[in-house]
């Protein structure tokens, strides 16, 4: 025996960003669009990870609310946080102009799409 193990211990596992911030919304695709937004020259300006991390537990948390009512689900995808900034009138005028990646579409079927309303149906 040359005595140079540990015994049955492994390597810690590893946490994800999400994990160390607490949240369920991923913060590397965060970290990504945020990267990819940037202008190349601002690339070397920021070197901390906690604004994405910020700003996506800020979008959870305001979107929480108006996601997730009556409902139990504990994870927020992009779909969610689209249609809560969409239907919520002070969210819309703040954030707009952004367009989040994976968010879909508000539903809207026209008028004249939908099925005519029959006035009295008598026999």
């Amino acid at each position: 025996m040359s005595g140079k193990g540990k015994g049955g211990r492994g390597e810690k596992k590893s946490t994800s960003s999400s994990a160390k911030a607490g949240l369920h919304l991923s913060v590397v695709l965060d970290v990504t669009f945020v990267k990819a937004s940037m202008p190349p020259e601002w690339e070397l300006a920021r070197q901390s990870t906690s604004p994405p991390s910020s700003s996506t537990s800020a979008l959870r948390f305001w979107s929480l609310p108006a996601t997730l009512q009556g409902t139990t689900r504990s994870r927020i995808v992009p779909r969610h946080i689209t249609l809560a900034v969409k239907n919520d009138e002070e969210l819309n005028k703040l954030l707009g102009g952004v367009t989040i990646a994976s968010g879909g579409v508000l539903p809207n079927i026209h008028a004249v799409l939908l099925p005519k309303k029959s006035a009295s149906s008598t026999k």
